[in-house]
C-alpha cells in the first residue's frame, strides 16, 4: 500500500457540485457570512433532519424543525447553552466520554460541567447516572441543572427515549451533541431532533464537510430568529448598530455553505459507505480472539459510524508493546488541525494499555492512521475539579480501544490492508 490511510477525510462529490456553488459565489461576490448558499444548505438541512422513517409499517412522516447554519459546532454548542439560560455558578450535566467541544462552551459561559459517565452497551451517557446526577445535585446546590448534554458518540445513538423521559420530568432542556452523528436515527428518527435543541458540525473529517463549520437545530420559527440573531452579533433592527445584547460572529460563510450544499448530495451515499466499511470490519474480526468491533446494542441504534473503532483485550500481546510509549509523540497531533504542543513527560495517570499504543504505531508504520479512543472528559486535567458521576465503563473502555479508518476515501481494498496489518501485529 503505497499511500496513508487516514481515519476519516472528507470526500467530494464526483458531480462537482461543490465547485458549481462556490463559484456562484464568487460570481454573484457573496464572499460574506450569509447568503444564497447559507439560506439554500440551511434549507436543504431542514428537509434532510425533518424527515422520520418508520420500517414497520412502512411510513414516513415529517418534523417542522428549524436549522441555523454555524461556523463551527462548537459555536452551536456554546449558542444552545445560551438559549437554555445557562449563566456563571450554573451546572450543566454532559457525557464524559466525548471529545472537548461537548464541554468547553460550558465554561466559556462560567458554568460548570458536571460529568456523566458510560452505559456499556451505546458507549454514550448512562441514564442511570444521570436521573443520580440531577437529584445529588438538587439536593447539593438547591437548583436544577440548567441542560443535559448527551453525545453520539462515534456515531452511536444515546437512549434517547430514557434522557428524554428524565428531562422532561424533572424541567431540564436537553442539548444533543449530533456533532459525529449525522444522519445517524433513534428509532428511524435523526438524532439532533428530539430535544430542545440539535448540534451537527462539518468539520473536515465529519460525514460531510463545509471544511469547517456547523449548525444548531431548532425547535420552532421563534427559537431560530433568536440563534440566528444571537449569532449575527445581536444586532438590533435600527438603520444604524444597536446592540443591547451581547452577540457571536458565528454565521457560515456562503463559500463554505456553498461545500455544504453539494456535500447534501452525496450524504447518503457517505453515511451508507460508513456503514458498508463497518460490516466489514464486524465480519472481519468475528472470530479473532481478543478483539471485539462496537457494534449497535438493538436495531434502534441507527449509526452512521462516522468512525468504526474496535476493543484490545488488555491480555492481547501485540508486537512492540514492551516499547510503547517509549519516545514522545513528535509532529502535529489530531490530523490537519493538530497543534504542536510538548508534553511534559511521556506517561498520563490515564492512558491507553500497552498494546493499544503498540497497535497504533505498529498500524502507523504501515502508512495507516489509527487513534486512541476520546479520553473521557473527567479524566482530563482541565477538569479536575468538576463534578463527575462514574461507573468506570468510559475510562476502560478509553484504556482498551482504537479508532480505525472508516472514511468515504477508505477502499475495501484499504479495510482489507488494514484487517490483514491489525492480524500481523498480534503475538
Amino acid at each position: 500500500m503505497n499511500k496513508r490511510i487516514y481515519l476519516c477525510l472528507a470526500h467530494m462529490s464526483d458531480t462537482g457540485m461543490e465547485q458549481k456553488y462556490i463559484k456562484e459565489a464568487f460570481d454573484t461576490n457573496w464572499v460574506v457570512p450569509l447568503g444564497p448558499n447559507v439560506n439554500g444548505f440551511e434549507k436543504d438541512l431542514e428537509q434532510f433532519v425533518n424527515e422520520i422513517k418508520v420500517v414497520e409499517p412502512v411510513e414516513t412522516t415529517l418534523l417542522d424543525k428549524r436549522v441555523v447554519a454555524l461556523s463551527a459546532g462548537t459555536a452551536a454548542v456554546h449558542l444552545a447553552l445560551i438559549a437554555c439560560g445557562v449563566q456563571p455558578g450554573d451546572e450543566v450535566l454532559v457525557q464524559s466520554f466525548t471529545f472537548c467541544a461537548s464541554s468547553h462552551p460550558i465554561t466559556y459561559l462560567g458554568a460548570t460541567p458536571v460529568f456523566i459517565d458510560s452505559e456499556a452497551d451505546s458507549w454514550n451517557m448512562d441514564p442511570e447516572l444521570l436521573e443520580k446526577a440531577i437529584r445529588e445535585r438538587i439536593e447539593k446546590t438547591g437548583r436544577k441543572p440548567k441542560a443535559i448534554v448527551p453525545v453520539a458518540l462515534y456515531g452511536m445513538p444515546y437512549d434517547i427515549d430514557r434522557i428524554m423521559e428524565i428531562a422532561d420530568r424533572y424541567g431540564i432542556p436537553v442539548i444533543e451533541d449530533a456533532a459525529e452523528g449525522f444522519g445517524s436515527r433513534w428509532k428511524g428518527q435523526v438524532l439532533g431532533t428530539f430535544g430542545k435543541y440539535g448540534v451537527l458540525s462539518f468539520n473536515g473529517n465529519k460525514m460531510i464537510t463545509t471544511s469547517g463549520g456547523g449548525a444548531l437545530v431548532c425547535p420552532d420559527d421563534a427559537e431560530w430568529q433568536r440563534i440566528m440573531w444571537l449569532a449575527t452579533q445581536a444586532r438590533e433592527a435600527y438603520p444604524y448598530y444597536q446592540h443591547e445584547a451581547i452577540g457571536y460572529n458565528y454565521r457560515m460563510s456562503n463559500i463554505c455553505a456553498g461545500i455544504g450544499r453539494g456535500q447534501m448530495t452525496v450524504a447518503a451515499d457517505h453515511i451508507a459507505h460508513h456503514r458498508h466499511i463497518q460490516q466489514m470490519y464486524e465480519e472481519a474480526f468475528e472470530k479473532v480472539e481478543g478483539i471485539t468491533v462496537h457494534m449497535a446494542p438493538d436495531s434502534r441504534y441507527e449509526s452512521n459510524f462516522w468512525l468504526c473503532t474496535l476493543l484490545l483485550d488488555e491480555k492481547l500481546h501485540v508486537k512492540g508493546e514492551e516499547n510503547a510509549y517509549g519516545a514522545a509523540v513528535s509532529g502535529a497531533v489530531g490530523g490537519a488541525g493538530g497543534v504542536v504542543h510538548a508534553s511534559e513527560s511521556l506517561h498520563t495517570d490515564c492512558e491507553p494499555n500497552a498494546n493499544v499504543e503498540a497497535m497504533r504505531v505498529f498500524l502507523d508504520q504501515k502508512g495507516i492512521e489509527a487513534r486512541p479512543l476520546w479520553k473521557p472528559m473527567h479524566m482530563q486535567p482541565v477538569y479536575k475539579n468538576a463534578p463527575a458521576y462514574t461507573n468506570g465503563i468510559s475510562e476502560n473502555l478509553f484504556k482498551r480501544g482504537i479508532c480505525l479508518p472508516s472514511g468515504p476515501m477508505v477502499t475495501d481494498e484499504e479495510v482489507n490492508y488494514i484487517v490483514d496489518n491489525i492480524k500481523m501485529a498480534l503475538l
